[in-house]
């Protein structure tokens, strides 16, 4: 049987309700009625994050907002062509301190998805990043079975950047001018991992 018709099998069968574990981490999905805890983050870290992501209006820093989000990406979740896990410490369960996001998954013979992430200003260089990180990146490969998850980062972001080479990412090339960030186009740095152990042939 083909494999691609395998790989098609599988992700029909990948829950969109689980929750995983790291050593010191619980990653999980988010439903609308925990907006709140998603805003509280946004809130906390508009000044830290804002040399990093696209411009927010004043809409996107309301309950409604980011539950319209929170229900918009549940179903690209439950499509398969998104996953985006809310990060938690063990100890605190109530309060997230950031996200990883696995975006554009494409299938067939590309298997291949984007990396994003962003972390809590007060948690940053404990190494949850990175932890969170190799976690989502196995649960493409393992889960999902996909070949490839690219990273692109701005230069000056280094502390992004040693996240993907501790990850185990290899820099793959430079594109100018590759994504509006904070309302200027910002050149970035291709960074990816690759499934090798990943068998495409017929069986």
């Amino acid at each position: 049987m083909n494999i691609l018709n395998e790989l098609s099998k599988l992700r029909k069968n990948i829950s969109i309700n689980k929750v995983y574990h790291t050593d010191r981490l619980i990653l999980k999905v988010l439903k609308t009625h925990q907006a709140q805890e998603v805003l509280d983050y946004y809130l906390r870290n508009k000044d830290f994050l804002h040399n990093w992501e696209p411009e927010r209006g004043r809409r996107f820093y309301t309950y409604e907002y980011q539950q319209e989000l929170l229900k918009e990406e549940y179903h690209e979740i439950k499509d398969k062509s998104k996953l985006r896990l809310w990060i938690y410490k063990k100890e605190d369960e109530e309060r997230t301190i950031g996200s990883i996001c696995f975006s554009n998954i494409i299938y067939g013979n590309f298997l291949s998805c984007f990396l994003g992430y962003k972390l809590d200003k007060e948690e940053i260089n404990k190494g949850y990043t990175t932890e969170a990180v190799k976690k989502g990146v196995s649960i493409m490969f393992e889960e999902y079975k996909l070949h490839r998850v690219e990273a692109n980062i701005i230069p000056e972001n280094t502390a992004s950047i040693k996240v993907v080479e501790k990850a185990g990412f290899e820099k793959e090339g430079y594109s100018k001018r590759y994504l509006n960030i904070n309302g200027k186009w910002k050149d970035h740095i291709h960074f990816a991992i690759y499934n090798d152990e990943l068998n495409m042939s017929n069986n």
